[in-house]
């Protein structure tokens, strides 16, 4: 079972660790289930509006470019041909592209599970009881980041968002709030450092434990 280091809303560090539960922090990682469940993110979030201009869209081309015999060079009829610079591409993309993926349920559950438990064994999962920056002030969060030590990506794991909580962390580099329900392997992976609050932790815990999991499987 993994401990870790827990804070008071002030940022003083406390005596008791908070000890994390070996369901959802403690599993064996199927490495390979989550990158799995990162690639599926990544391609969801995609928006496939990439266009090239094919050949009959290209403008211009009316006149054939020089007469077929007699000039030395290779016959031409048009120059959208797509050999030609500036012409048209050959089985470009139209822009309807679906680049969607599908992963089921206990599947993105599991990498959740496995994505967790990889960032509780590398130390960059704390706690801290509740994150209630004063007035929603960007200078009460920086100066509380910055007691806490933590540096780079950072992302705070709250129960519920809110205006106050929005305005003190929306303009402060690499920090990034999310709700306990809306953690994706992308998030847990990609931050340096995961803060939940106490609130946010047991709702993680009873959304991914596996009474949970079985009862919606």
């Amino acid at each position: 079972m993994h401990s870790v280091i827990t804070f008071s809303a002030t940022g003083v560090t406390k005596d008791a660790k908070t000890k994390l539960n070996d369901q959802v922090f403690g599993q064996t990682a199927n490495e390979q289930l989550v990158g799995q469940a990162y690639r599926t993110f990544m391609a969801n979030g995609r928006s496939g509006s990439a266009v090239t201009l094919r050949r009959g869209q290209v403008a211009g081309g009316g006149k054939k470019p020089w007469k077929q015999k007699g000039t030395g060079r290779a016959r031409v009829g048009s120059i959208r041909v797509p050999n030609w610079r500036g012409g048209g591409v050959v089985f470009g993309p139209t822009g309807n592209q679906n680049f969607t993926l599908a992963l089921p349920v206990r599947m993105k559950r599991t990498a959740l599970r496995h994505a967790l438990s990889l960032r509780a064994a590398d130390g960059t999962i704390k706690v801290i009881e509740a994150f209630a920056p004063a007035e929603g002030k960007v200078k009460s969060t920086v100066a509380l980041l910055s007691k806490l030590g933590l540096e780079g990506k950072v992302v705070i794991i709250v129960p519920t968002k809110n205006d106050i909580l929005d305005r003190a962390t929306r303009n402060i580099a690499g920090l990034s709030l999310v709700t306990a329900n809306y953690l994706n392997v992308y998030t847990i992976m990609n931050a340096d450092h995961l803060l939940f609050t106490t609130d946010a932790l047991a709702e993680v815990n009873q959304w991914l434990g596996e009474k949970k999991a079985e009862a919606t499987s």
